[in-house]
């Protein structure tokens, strides 16, 4: 075989480079555009990965993150011997596949039900209702929940009080607890997603729409032939996001409404390093679990993004 002249590699490259700063000068307003955001990111998100060698030292902070002697495994072993991580590990993964099962599709129900409706002003309405919890935060989220369900004097247990029923411990009993995370979430958040939805319904193009009805198509086969594969692409992007942050069981809603009375059920790996980092102060066991998690959240999202691409799916990258 014959060799290519390192003249002719080295050529090769410096027009690759040309091409690629001619194009950034041609573009160069949009990259200054994006300066903004690359600056974030790279201050708020990846200088601050520097701070994951503490998983692999025995952190002082009167030594610093350099100072302080390396250790290696140490912290992840000690960690998987014990049983409280195994325990939260397992709630995490309950909670959020619960948050994944029943909060993933309602908003997409949502939005196509809102797409048929044809009287502007009434889905106006309900679009404002169901976004506005989205903007209230869980601190007065958590307060609204406990007046709605305390057993002792809340709305929804004196409505079964004055009905003939029993108190229900929403908040208080382990076996009520777990769905009362889900379905607050729920109703907190499904608004966000349905908007996003709703932008990507609105770029489907109504003679399609005006194809299938003069076909016959009656409006369950118009959604199952047209809204749902016009929307795909945004739907398995957001499923890869999801799964992505499969490990994610929402620390601030937990942390306001949990108690020691539902460590069993609630306690998550986020609110483990919370009390094990901060209030103990073991700052290098709480480093190793949140770069435990880190680390099973990155897998699944390359998993699930590998499998959008077998699918025939773009994916996210």
């Amino acid at each position: 075989m014959m060799a290519i002249p390192a003249t002719t590699v080295q050529s090769k490259a410096l027009v690759r480079k040309q091409t690629l700063w001619k194009r950034i000068l041609l573009f160069r307003y949009l990259y200054l555009m994006l300066l903004p955001a690359i600056v974030y990111y790279g201050i708020f998100h990846y200088y601050p990965m520097y701070g994951a060698l503490i998983a692999f030292k025995q952190f002082s902070i009167t030594k610093g993150i350099v100072g302080s002697p390396w250790v290696g495994f140490q912290h992840f072993e000690y960690l998987f011997k014990l049983d409280k991580f195994w325990q939260v590990f397992w709630n995490t993964i309950v909670i959020s596949l619960y948050r994944l099962l029943f909060g993933f599709p309602l908003p997409l129900i949502m939005a196509v039900l809102l797409n048929e409706v044809r009287k502007l002003l009434f889905k106006q309405v309900v679009q404002t209702i169901v976004y506005l919890p989205h903007f209230i935060s869980w601190v007065i989220m958590g307060g609204l929940l406990i007046n709605l369900l305390s057993t002792d004097n809340g709305v929804v247990n004196n409505i079964l009080r004055s009905l003939g029923g029993d108190p229900v411990g929403f908040l208080t009993d382990e076996s009520h607890f777990r769905s009362t995370l889900v379905w607050s979430m729920i109703w907190k958040e499904f608004g966000w997603n349905t908007i996003i939805y709703m932008a990507a319904l609105a770029g489907v193009n109504p003679q399609l729409y005006e194809a299938a009805l003069m076909d016959g198509a009656n409006r369950w086969r118009r959604i199952w032939h047209i809204t749902l594969p016009s929307i795909r692409g945004t739907i398995v992007i957001l499923l890869i996001l999801r799964i992505g942050s499969l490990m994610e069981a929402g620390f601030e809603q937990i942390f306001v409404l949990y108690h020691p009375g539902v460590y069993n059920v609630a306690d998550i790996i986020d609110t483990y390093v919370y009390r094990i980092g901060l209030t103990e102060g073991r700052f290098s066991l709480a480093a190793a679990v949140g770069l435990f998690k880190s680390a099973i959240n990155f897998v699944l999202l390359v998993i699930a993004n590998r499998l959008s691409r077998m699918m025939g799916e773009q994916g996210i990258y």
